[in-house]
């Protein structure tokens, strides 16, 4: 019974149309249609760089057109014209922005950000990691979709101003023994060497032969656990 009488007292019309009434409706099909042709139009006129993966700056850009296309689209009292400025204004910025990053490679590094090594010869560029917002298991993920299955088959990894992973492999014959990254071959970490082999440092990938020792420190990144190095080649 309460319920229903909530129910009832429930204002449907404002959950519906919010303040405005339903003769809005038609106007909202049409301003949504004029501000879909201005996206269009606006992107066509940005280029293939605009919409291909997008860097920060090309983000700013996609975002500021969103942020003006979409208030016009269902508030009345949002005009078209304002709208269509702020196209104009974030279209203009981005052609001057553009034009100086070819000009000026300074203002280029500012604004767009430089490629930055992440792993060179099979070992992690320690200094390089702690630099990016990016997490190991994710990294890891990321080389898994390139059916990477160890760090001894990469010659250099190089995370680019896109946010995207290039990855440069070394020829099968040329393989190393190296940090496997499967799923599960992290969980047992050693930390006393138990016999004469190939292991990795699971921190920073540095991979040697080690004699049986109660613990042994890496020279790379001074940390001690282990994990088995693997050899195995790249299966494409």
């Amino acid at each position: 019974m309460y319920l229903l009488k909530a129910s009832a007292g429930f204002d449907w019309k404002e959950l519906m149309l919010g303040g405005e009434d339903w003769s809005f409706l038609p106007e909202t099909v049409l301003r949504t249609l004029i501000m879909f042709i201005v996206i269009l139009t606006s992107l066509r006129l940005l280029g293939k760089r605009g919409v291909k993966q997008l860097s920060v700056f090309e983000l700013v850009v996609i975002i500021g057109l969103g942020s003006a296309a979409g208030d016009p689209m269902f508030y009345k009292d949002v005009g078209i014209l304002p709208a269509l400025i702020v196209f104009t204004m974030v279209v203009s910025l981005y052609t001057l922005v553009t034009y100086m990053i070819g000009k000026n490679k300074k203002f280029e590094k500012l604004v767009e950000g430089k490629p930055v090594c992440l792993i060179k010869n099979g070992v992690f560029s320690i200094d390089n990691f702690k630099k990016e917002t990016l997490g190991e298991d994710e990294f890891f993920a990321e080389l898994r979709l390139q059916s990477i299955s160890q760090l001894g088959q990469i010659e250099q990894a190089i995370v680019e101003s896109s946010g995207s992973i290039s990855i440069f492999y070394y020829p099968d014959e040329e393989v190393k023994y190296g940090l496997p990254i499967m799923p599960d071959s992290l969980d047992i970490c050693l930390q006393s060497i138990p016999d004469t082999d190939r292991y990795s440092c699971t921190f920073c990938g540095y991979t040697e032969t080690l004699k049986p020792a109660e613990k042994y420190t890496c020279p790379t990144c001074e940390k001690w656990k282990w994990v088995k190095a693997s050899n195995k080649k790249r299966i494409t």
